[in-house]
């Protein structure tokens, strides 16, 4: 029995689209972690109140 492999190579437009998907994806999570980090709306803050004290924002 053989077995037999193949290496695949990225085209450079497949790497723009990764990188882009990358970049993307971290800039929605930091908006995310900011905005709910400083909100100060009482119903945003009390939903948000357990995940700030774990990421380290403080919030009294």
């Amino acid at each position: 029995m053989t077995t037999q492999t193949t290496a695949k190579t990225l085209g450079q437009s497949a790497i723009r689209t990764e990188i882009a998907a990358i970049f993307t994806v971290a800039l929605i999570g930091l908006g995310i972690v900011f905005v709910a980090g400083h909100a100060q709306a009482s119903a945003l803050h009390d939903a948000a109140h357990d995940v700030r004290h774990a990421t380290g924002f403080p919030c009294h």
